[in-house]
């Protein structure tokens, strides 16, 4: 099979898709978006796309494209710790930039700002796309925030080790397909993402959506708004929910259609975890 993920090669994305397809061929993209075209042109069987850190919130591009313009949905869930450390082509070097992704410079904006006050920040794609930039600037004084299998992939030095400002970092990577996947990781939970969409004309929309579930004993892990893009102030709501219990969610969804409540699968999925090494 062909896996298509966010690359380039040493991106978490590359970790993730290594580590849940370990004898296919992967496939690296420049963008999420493109990630998730790959699929739905048939260039690849399955994509990797970020869709949540625990530092900085949601992947809103993977859910917007999700919901706005693909007919497909998660069929697997993989969540990976996130250590970031500082590279460049030299230990002894002074630093002038620092290159990253936009949620890897958040998750590492306090020891940047300790440690590297004056340092430019540049925004990249991703993190891999940072650390292969420095690499070959090897004559620059630039860094890279980035995993260590990009120090590996482009031959760089760590600076500095676990620069995220939270050790309880994490990221949940969603599996884009048709076929449910049984994975060689570590199974964790079983899930459902749904996005609702409200009717302007029922009073507590959002509440009797929400009780559907909540009176089934369905546990939600996750609501969040996203704006549906038609008028200011007009919404979508994003639900985890607990799948654990198929039945009740099933019956859940169907009393959301008997009271007008417009829903969308974003995901029906296992969720796995990789271990910390």
């Amino acid at each position: 099979m062909k896996i298509g993920f966010l690359g380039p090669k040493g991106s978490f994305s590359h970790h993730v898709a290594q580590e849940a397809f370990p004898a296919d061929t992967l496939v690296a993209f420049e963008n999420i978006t493109d990630v998730v075209k790959a699929y739905e042109i048939g260039e690849v069987d399955y994509s990797v796309v970020p869709v949540e850190n625990s530092i900085e919130g949601s992947v809103h591009e993977t859910l917007d494209y999700l919901f706005h313009q693909a007919a497909i949905y998660a069929v697997a869930e993989v969540v990976q710790p996130i250590q970031q450390q500082l590279l460049a082509t030299a230990t002894e070097k002074p630093v002038e930039k620092i290159f990253s992704h936009p949620q890897a410079i958040a998750q590492g904006k306090k020891y940047i700002r300790q440690h590297y006050p004056q340092a430019k920040i540049e925004i990249t794609a991703s993190t891999a796309y940072a650390a292969r930039f420095v690499a070959q600037h090897p004559e620059k004084n630039y860094a890279a925030i980035a995993p260590k299998t990009a120090a590996s992939e482009y031959s760089l030095q760590i600076i500095a080790e676990d620069i995220q400002e939270m050790d309880e970092n994490f990221t949940r990577f969603w599996l884009l397909g048709q076929s449910i996947l049984d994975l060689p990781l570590y199974p964790k939970e079983k899930k459902m993402t749904l996005a609702l969409t409200l009717p302007d004309n029922l009073p507590g929309a959002l509440y009797k959506a929400l009780a559907t579930f909540a009176w089934r004993g369905i546990d939600l892990t996750k609501i969040e708004s996203r704006p549906l893009k038609t008028a200011l102030g007009e919404y979508f709501f994003i639900v985890d929910i607990n799948n654990e219990k198929a039945n009740l969610v099933s019956f859940a969804i169907k009393e959301l259609e008997t009271i007008g409540i417009t829903y969308k699968i974003l995901g029906n999925y296992t969720v796995y975890t990789i271990s910390e090494k």
